[in-house]
């Protein structure tokens, strides 16, 4: 069966087959579906903030 991932940062659906598989030293794993993500995670931005996630919090 096909799993689909979720990416770490942006919370988008990544297919099988795509995005960057990510092993952190403590053993942890993260995904991203782009490396535009993988160097906003490490630059510690938060997702909330940047219109372009899916997980954007507007402030209405």
């Amino acid at each position: 069966m096909v799993r689909l991932r979720e990416c770490s940062f942006c919370a988008i659906k990544i297919e099988p087959g795509t995005g960057m598989l990510y092993v952190k030293t403590d053993g942890s794993t993260r995904w991203y579906c782009s490396s535009k993500c993988k160097k906003s995670d490490s630059m510690k931005r938060n997702p909330r903030k940047l219109k372009w996630t899916n997980r954007y919090e507007s402030k209405r």
